[in-house]
């Protein structure tokens, strides 16, 4: 017994230090609200003329250690030793639990801080990135018609150049969307800018066809990367009650890439006199000055970039807490210096990060060259980010995410689709105005007659042409057929759509013309001299351009504004789901009224509405793809459904064009049975706007 009330005692003072906040000695015996303040005395006099904050000098003495002191410290050491031996499940399992603490506790820091300049300036410099994505989606169609008299490509040819962004779009997306997730938004989205802008600003100044399709192809691969890494920045630094309205709002720079895209196209393509010439061989048109122009939104973009933080949530999501802080921190004082309210502290000492569970392979200098290094760190990463990739696949995001890609894909099969479909219908019904008044010759007879002017729009049939001669003149849109040309001279002739069709040519002399042998079908050439042929397409601006296709492109990049007013003011008070189903099937019902557009004017009124009503759909789907997913997935699980999306609109502009001139029936079937099914199917998905960004 004696024993145990030594014990006792012992206890009784072994719990006098506050780290033992709570504890209460069960020996009966009443204790007054005096005695600490005796001991704090005690200790007071004991460690007088003591500092706290004094350093401990090597060999001070420094007491006896408890046991249980030892106990505590050995008990704090434990999990990180253990950790090793524990199963991955278990981790991940509180590394989850974690995850939702802080995503509750961000979401209470970010509303700390406001919404207020910072929000706003990193708002611009993103927007400059999405804009340079809405340019690069138009720079290859606005250049085509003059690209290819310029490079001499055949319709094959044509079809891949436009085809090729979008490829490097969907790998960039895919690639540069996942290495976000494992090195950072901001460096990556400055990886991402920096591709698009050189391979963009290269692309302006190379001559041949070949070298061209690789620079526009890097340059997609740059700009698809950019736009998962864009949303997934900006909406961590959003809190709840304002993400959905200001990505909505950010979308709208995609819509103004298109306006400028399309006023440069405008204002510049057609001025053929602003370029230069070095020698024969290289030429700069205007074309290639406005591709210049359009990599400008994407540099300004990229030095506006180096000027902005990290994403903390990134940040907090590796265990970099104390830079996540100090981000945070000057997000507070920025917005409250604007306000106005300068004296307001930032109340946070403490954010939770968590769990640390990924192991990055390294090895040391010592132990291996720089290539090694350089090779296992490559390998590493990339298997994190295909790790990533088929998380997303995982029975918790399965649905979510099959849901989403079906949707995607459908959204731009149709969208993409019809964009291309409504400049190609409309130009398909310009030929045909323009073909209705062909002015027709039969069996003329011409000799010893200077042709010096232009002939245009003309079918010339069992003509016959003798000592006949053709100078510094132009054929545009002229055939011969059956025809004979006996003697006569061609000098300085430019062709644009010119072919002889089964026609004899005897003794005729062609000097400096582009009348190659690729427009001379099933003739007899017999003992003809050709001289000097011209090199290169001959271009001519003025009249080889179609500026009601400016006019389209700019009209339905325009037409999208009130559609994105509407989403940004109600993404939050509708939903997310409402707003994609809602948009899709008025979409549809749009697509079906193309059935009564029989002219140029009733084609783009259609398109104009078409464009208003889909993008509100857009929008809610990057704001519920944002939301959807945790901050370790977010680029990565954007950057796949964008990939998708990417895919969907190659497939969309190879079918929907193959049929202009044959059918409308197939491709507005098309799009709007798309329309309807994915419409359906968004309002499966489960709603996001009132849950915190994990």
């Amino acid at each position: 017994q004696g024993g145990r009330e030594a014990n006792q005692v012992s206890d009784d003072y072994r719990y006098q230090d506050g780290n033992y906040e709570g504890y209460a000695p069960n020996d009966g015996y009443y204790r007054g609200g005096d005695e600490p303040a005796h001991e704090e005395d005690a200790q007071s006099d004991v460690t007088e003329g003591h500092d706290e904050d004094d350093e401990v000098y090597e060999g001070e003495y420094q007491g006896i250690p408890h046991p249980d002191d030892i106990k505590e410290k050995q008990k704090k050491r434990a999990p990180a030793v253990a950790d090793e031996y524990r199963d991955r499940a278990d981790l991940m399992a509180e590394r989850m639990e974690d995850e939702e603490q802080l995503a509750h506790q961000y979401e209470n820091i970010i509303e700390e801080c406001g919404h207020g300049r910072f929000q706003w300036t990193l708002f611009f410099v993103l927007g400059l990135a999405l804009m340079a994505d809405g340019v690069e989606v138009f720079v290859v169609g606005f250049v085509l018609p003059s690209a290819e008299k310029d490079m001499c490509l055949s319709s094959s040819n044509k079809g891949m150049l436009g085809l090729i962004v979008y490829l490097g779009m969907m790998v960039g997306a895919v690639m540069l969307g996942g290495l976000a997730d494992k090195l950072g938004r901001k460096k990556c989205l400055i990886i991402s800018l920096a591709i698009n802008a050189a391979f963009a600003f290269l692309s302006s100044f190379v001559q041949g066809y070949g070298f061209f399709l690789f620079c526009r192809l890097i340059s997609g691969l740059g700009i698809g990367g950019s736009l998962p890494i864009v949303f997934a920045y900006f909406s961590e630094f959003l809190s709840r009650e304002k993400r959905g309205e200001h990505l909505s709002w950010l979308c709208m720079f995609w819509m103004i890439g298109g306006i400028f895209a399309s006023a440069m196209a405008w204002s510049i393509i057609p001025h053929y006199g602003w370029g230069f010439s070095m020698g024969t061989k290289y030429h700069f048109h205007s074309w290639r000055v406005f591709v210049l122009v359009c990599s400008l939104p994407c540099i300004a973009s990229l030095v506006a970039l180096k000027f902005m933080p990290e994403s903390p949530r990134f940040l907090l999501e590796i265990g970099k807490h104390d830079e996540a802080w100090m981000i945070l921190k000057q997000v507070h004082d920025t917005n409250m210096r604007a306000k106005g309210e300068p004296e307001r502290v930032f109340t946070v000492s403490y954010i939770k990060t968590p769990k640390q569970v990924d192991e990055f392979i390294e090895i040391q200098s010592s132990t291996g060259t720089w290539y090694q290094r350089w090779l296992v760190r490559i390998t590493t990463t990339f298997k994190q980010v295909w790790d990533n990739v088929l998380y997303c696949l995982t029975a918790q995001y399965r649905m979510n995410t099959l849901m989403l890609a079906v949707v995607w894909f459908t959204m731009a099969l149709s969208y993409y689709g019809l964009i291309v479909w409504f400049p190609d219908m409309i130009r398909y019904l310009q030929e045909e105005a323009y073909e209705s008044r062909v002015k027709i010759f039969d069996e003329e007879e011409v000799s010893h007659f200077t042709f010096n002017f232009t002939l245009e729009n003309q079918i010339h049939r069992n003509g016959e042409y003798r000592n006949d001669k053709f100078i510094g003149m132009k054929f545009k849109e002229v055939r011969f057929e059956h025809s004979l040309f006996e003697e006569c001279y061609f000098e300085d002739v430019t062709s644009s759509e010119t072919f002889f069709e089964n026609c004899t040519i005897i003794s005729t002399v062609f000097h400096n013309t582009d009348l190659y042998e690729h427009k001379f079908i099933n003739c007899r050439l017999i003992n003809n001299t050709f001289l000097k042929q011209k090199e290169g397409c001959q271009l001519d601006f003025e009249e080889d351009n179609d500026f009601l296709i400016y006019l389209v492109s700019f009209l339905g990049s325009l037409s999208v504004l009130p559609g994105n007013i509407i989403s940004a003011l109600l993404m939050d008070k509708i939903g997310r789901i409402k707003m994609i189903g809602g948009s899709m099937l008025i979409s549809a019902v749009c697509c079906f009224f193309l059935f009564f557009g029989n002219s140029e004017s009733a084609m783009i009124g259609w398109q104009c509405l078409f464009c208003g009503a889909s993008i509100a759909a857009w929008n809610a789907l990057d704001v519920i793809t944002v939301e959807l997913y945790p901050t370790d997935k977010r680029a990565t699980a954007f950057g796949i459904l964008n990939g998708l999306c990417k895919f969907g609109a190659i497939l969309g502009n190879s079918i929907f064009a193959s049929f202009v001139g044959i059918t409308k029936v197939v491709p507005i079937l098309l799009a709007s049975s798309a329309l309807v099914g994915g419409g359906l199917l968004a309002l499966r998905l489960p709603e996001t706007r009132e849950q915190v960004l994990m």
